[in-house]
């Protein structure tokens, strides 16, 4: 039995050899991500269609809460897309009213010193020492802002200061990761710019809690919001933006001081902090904070003009890009096995492109089923393994990808680099829209105009219970030129490429 089954056994393995040889010898082209039949014009075709592209700018309507990272710095030469200031403003507070400094039996002899202590979470664009950041600190004095914390302000907000300047700082970001010996403790990742500026020390020295006093300050919240406005931080030098955490512990107030205990009469130093509140309870209101940021384009960002060559793609609150590709009306019914929207850098000074990085690529359609302008996902291909429905017709389906959120490695839109055909070194994107493009040549849904840009968080007010979803880049993070629609190179302009196979 066993003799007769070996020829039948070693025939069946040669066939399997045989069968597993072939399938590796089968061909395939490589789009984005994803291995795609070879296009053999025979089974598989490829097409490549244009793209319309029209350059916009956003407007000033981004919100920035306490909770996220905040801006700070200068960005004083980028010659190609121009400058960048960002502005803080938030409110420390004590831990507790009434408030002392110390222990309860002490009694303050001295404030030595005020530091304003802001927690450094990284940085954008030139950190070098030949771009020292010039920080300089004022007083708020709006006492509108010091009241209203459940404000979410929007970046071109910004509160009234007090014109004397009471700290400054010139600061090198390269040496924020060095640690800071602060007499028996250390610390990193901390900018620290000491108060002395002013009359603000002996201010802070004069409060009390006394029931009537004009000094009173220190009696309780409401009492204390009339001092105690604020803070502006602003950078007037420099080539670079930075991250500032507001919510870590490694912001604060510090208040360096002597004190002597009243019963063992022991002279002692100690140091408080005061620090951003981040819940109202009662009459103790939370920190209000309010992060301004405000761009000056080169007249190369603000052409807007259709026939440009160039796309100038700046991280939000920035700008972004109108697609449409009206080559898909057309199209016959087909099978599609890929189809991408390719777009590549159009090279600036390197030196320039190795400060100021670029950022990921967001896509998304404009909403044609309601009246005022507004937009939705892209369909279907933000994640396959996260079924959404922007329009909401099917039950249980949210709008956007779950938890998993975008699948870069799917979706595209981050960059990467590779020579052109012309040896140049670039930047590129590849953005998929196959799942989309088959649905419009199938069951000829609508075509829709596409957006493009750099998002730092994606927001449909039009839908009920939106919020704002965090995306890739940190705020104000990214800026790089893309060749548009219009670039007279075809093998270099943005376009789709699309494989399929007939039907």
């Amino acid at each position: 039995m066993f003799k007769r089954l070996l020829p039948i056994a070693l025939i069946g393995y040669i066939f399997l050899v045989l069968v597993n040889w072939s399938c590796t010898k089968l061909d395939t082209t490589k789009l984005g991500s994803d291995l795609i039949p070879a296009i053999d014009n025979v089974h598989t075709f490829g097409d490549t269609l244009d793209i319309e592209t029209v350059q916009g700018i956003f407007d000033d309507s981004f919100k920035i809460s306490r909770s996220e990272n905040n801006i700070l710095g200068r960005i004083s030469n980028d010659p190609v897309f121009g400058q960048t200031n960002a502005e803080m403003f938030f409110q420390l507070k004590p831990t507790f009213f009434p408030y002392y400094f110390g222990n309860p039996n002490d009694s303050l002899t001295v404030i030595d010193s005020v530091v304003l202590c802001l927690a450094y979470a990284g940085h954008w664009g030139d950190s070098s020492s030949t771009a020292i950041q010039h920080l300089e600190v004022y007083k708020i004095n709006d006492q509108k802002f010091g009241d209203s914390p459940h404000i979410l302000r929007t970046i071109k907000d910004k509160p009234g200061i007090d014109p004397t300047l009471i700290g400054s700082k010139d600061l090198n970001i390269s040496t924020l990761k060095d640690t800071i010996k602060i007499r028996k403790d250390s610390v990193v990742n901390q900018i620290r710019i000491k108060l002395d500026g002013g009359n603000f020390v002996q201010e802070l020295f004069e409060r009390d809690t006394a029931p009537a006093s004009p000094t009173n300050s220190f009696r309780n919240d409401s009492l204390f919001r009339q001092f105690g406005k604020g803070f502006a931080v602003k950078a007037t030098a420099g080539n670079a933006i930075m991250y500032i955490s507001l919510t870590n512990a490694k912001t604060r107030l510090e208040v360096h001081f002597k004190k002597i205990n009243t019963v063992t009469r022991v002279l002692d130093t100690s140091v408080s902090s005061f620090i951003i509140n981040t819940t109202s309870l009662g009459t103790n209101l939370a920190s209000s904070s309010s992060n301004f940021v405000e761009r000056a384009y080169t007249s190369q960002v603000t052409d807007l003009s259709p026939a440009k060559a160039s796309l100038h793609m700046v991280g939000g609150p920035g700008t972004y890009a109108n697609l449409y590709i009206s080559g898909l009306n057309t199209m016959p019914n087909r099978i599609i096995h890929r189809a991408e929207i390719y777009m590549e850098q159009e090279p600036d000074n390197h030196e320039y492109d190795s400060i100021f990085s670029a950022p990921y690529m967001y896509l998304d359609l404009l909403d044609t089923g309601i009246t005022t302008l507004k937009w939705k996902p892209i369909y279907y291909d933000l994640s396959p393994n996260e079924p959404y429905d922007p329009d909401f017709k099917r039950a249980g389906y949210p709008y956007f990808p779950g938890s998993g959120g975008v699948d870069f490695g799917y979706f595209g839109g981050f960059p990467r680099t590779r020579f052109n055909y012309l040896g140049e070194k670039v930047v590129y994107y590849t953005l998929n829209a196959t799942r989309h493009v088959q649905q419009i040549i199938s069951k000829r849904t609508d075509n829709y105009t596409m957006r493009l840009y750099p998002a730092f968080q994606i927001y449909y007010p039009q839908i009920s219970l939106a919020t704002p979803i965090p995306y890739n880049n940190p705020l104000g993070f990214g800026r790089v030129r893309l060749k548009s629609g219009k670039y007279p190179d075809n093998k270099r302009k943005m376009r789709m490429f699309i494989v399929y196979s007939n039907i």
